[in-house]
């Protein structure tokens, strides 16, 4: 069976995992989101049918005839129904905790499965098989009356049962005659009665999650798609820093590789300063307070660890590590055996300057937002100046892009609307502080910067914004001077931008990055976020009716977890790249948001 990303995701701010459309783990990583992968079938190439697949959790059903799956409403619980050809059924629960307990929230490296017969007494075969150093091994394991241990990478975890532990150890089939409970996390003893405390732990995660989801503004239209994308962008945060990671998973093609072709493989396991920007920018417009507040803390420990030197990465560990030295994995053939399989990412060596403004923005919120905790102070303030400096002193230096390019460079637009962004933004925080002379330096920092952007952005024969300086090329960046006020959506510069933007790089229903050549070649697949950027430049324009169609038309595009990829075919039949991508489900939220019918409408 040919491997796809049909995947759920489940998880609490700490552990993650993704289960395919039969119910199978099939990734999952230990002891953090980037760290090495316990259940890695996803990138190990071949069929997970065949009786030698590696690094999966399957719960195999004897004669399986149809398989139903679908999230208990508002949570990240994933309900998997199997029904056998004898009309025999079960479900299996899969979730990780998460809860309050003890003052403090219970997130554990953990997975619990909830295996219960429904109808007769179906035939079953649980298959436990996690790995260790990116794929090389199976994980050893050792066994007590009610557990296995799996040892041997960097994490032991402990599987404790109130089944037959011979059946996991041997992989036999047995009839399932009541509930089986099996709990996969730290090493050590389950010290309480099992099938209770995790029925607990189901009710209390439960809880917690139609909670949080409860504290959601959501629009009117299209909420089930709006709250699906919001949880699964708080799975995508490692609470215990704060940090967001750009996916769950790495190594997941940009597109179909051909034999002798170089992938397009990435490691999105880290926190990129870009993508989390977007982030809390779309969970903000729904209320989100919480995940803006803890990815401030992680700023704050950023901008800390800068120091006076200003020097901002576009990229971090989840721990704040600076150093992800890339290197690739021989292990793992990739999915659907295309790799190479990718483990740290070279772009923490970039030079990427709208970071800068991607800081600023993410943080300058605290300034005003009194709904928070710890309020952003003039402390604050003076620790982000140095941040600024560096954003006037390389606004109109080259550099990589957002796109990351890793052969040339160039003074990009967006890099420096960004920087840009960064001190009129910081003009914007010290006046709300009452520094009136800050104000008035960030402020002319600002308009400097402005001066710059329009000499030299501005294409006069073609009558628009290039994306680099002295430049004739298009990107789907562009799009992004209206997003962050650098240009009103009305304005005629701004509209004949949108319109070439549109033409040189829309393909029927979704939008490119670029069209040009790159390190490696033609881009092949569209780029989902940029196809919601222009559905926002779209309905800010005044096409609306356009932009919902376009919207509609992303909507069907999503897996059945309601989720996106980052990229996609020209003729959307199949998407690619990294699962789930934040910046995707942020379009879905911003789009919504934008385009929805006010609450008014129906009151």
């Amino acid at each position: 069976m040919s491997q796809s990303l049909e995947l759920f995701p489940i998880g609490n701010c700490a552990a993650s995992a993704l289960i395919d459309d039969q119910g199978r783990y099939v990734w999952a990583c230990a002891p953090r989101v980037d760290g090495d992968p316990f259940f890695s079938a996803l990138l190990r190439g071949g069929d997970l049918e065949t009786e030698d697949a590696q690094g999966l959790w399957a719960v195999e059903v004897v004669d399986r005839a149809k398989t139903h799956q679908e999230y208990l409403r508002n949570t990240p619980i994933l309900r998997t129904e199997i029904t056998d050809t004898s009309g025999a059924r079960l479900e299996i629960i899969d979730f990780c905790p998460r809860y309050r307990q003890f003052g403090r929230t219970y997130r554990p490296l953990a997975f619990v499965r909830l295996i219960r017969p429904l109808e007769g007494a179906p035939r079953i075969r649980i298959k436990l098989r996690p790995t260790v150093d990116y794929g090389a091994a199976p994980a050893g394991t050792t066994t007590g009356s009610n557990h296995v241990r799996y040892v041997g990478g960097e994490t032991t975890l402990r599987l404790t049962t109130d089944g037959a532990v011979s059946h996991v150890i041997d992989e036999r089939t047995f009839r399932l005659e009541e509930t089986i409970t099996l709990f996969l996390g730290p090493d050590e003893g389950f010290d309480a009665d099992l099938t209770s405390t995790t029925r607990r732990m189901l009710r209390e995660t439960t809880d917690y999650w139609r909670h949080w989801v409860r504290t959601l503004s959501v629009p009117l239209e299209w909420q089930a798609a709006v709250i699906r994308s919001a949880i699964t962008l708080k799975l995508c945060a490692h609470e215990d820093t704060g940090a967001i990671v750009a996916a769950l998973t790495t190594s997941i093609p940009e597109h179909a590789v051909e034999p002798g072709e170089t992938a397009r493989n990435w490691d999105y396991r880290f926190c990129w300063l870009r993508d989390a920007y977007y982030v809390v920018q779309a969970l903000n417009r729904l209320g989100a307070a919480d995940m803006l507040e803890n990815y401030l803390t992680y700023l704050r420990n950023l901008v800390g660890q800068v120091g006076e030197s200003g020097h901002v990465q576009p990229v971090y560990g989840v721990g704040l590590e600076p150093v992800l030295t890339e290197r690739i994995e021989p292990h793992l053939a990739g999915y659907r055996g295309m790799g190479p399989v990718r483990v740290g990412n070279q772009a923490h060596e970039h030079m990427q300057y709208d970071v800068f403004g991607q800081i600023v923005l993410s943080t300058v919120q605290a300034f005003f937002d009194e709904r928070l905790i710890r309020p952003a102070t003039v402390e604050d303030f003076r620790a982000l100046e140095p941040v600024g400096d560096r954003a006037f002193e390389l606004h109109d230096k080259p550099d990589a892009s957002l796109w990351e390019f890793r052969g040339r460079e160039a003074v990009h637009t967006y890099s420096s609307v960004m920087c840009w962004a960064a001190c009129d933004r910081l003009g914007n925080a010290a006046q709300k502080l009452g520094l009136t002379k800050r104000a008035e330096h960030w402020n002319g920092r600002a308009a400097q910067i402005r001066a710059t952007i329009e000499r030299e952005a501005w294409n006069e024969k073609l009558g628009r914004y290039a994306s680099t300086f002295g430049g004739d090329q298009l990107d789907a960046s562009l799009l992004q001077l209206v997003d962050v006020r650098f240009c009103p959506p009305t304005d005629p510069r701004m509209l004949a931008t949108m319109q070439a933007v549109e033409e040189g790089l829309r393909r029927g229903a979704f939008m490119l990055r670029y069209a040009l050549p790159d390190d490696f070649g033609e881009p092949k697949t569209a780029f989902n976020f940029c196809t919601f950027w222009l559905i926002e430049a779209l309905h800010l324009s005044g096409r609306t009716e356009e932009a919902r169609a376009m919207f509609e038309e992303m909507l069907t595009r999503r897996t059945r977890a309601g989720l996106l990829s980052e990229d996609i075919t020209f003729d959307g039949k199949e998407l690619w790249g990294n699962y789930p991508q934040t910046y995707s489900l942020v379009g879905l939220i911003n789009c919504a948001t934008l385009l929805s019918r006010p609450w008014s409408s129906v009151r």
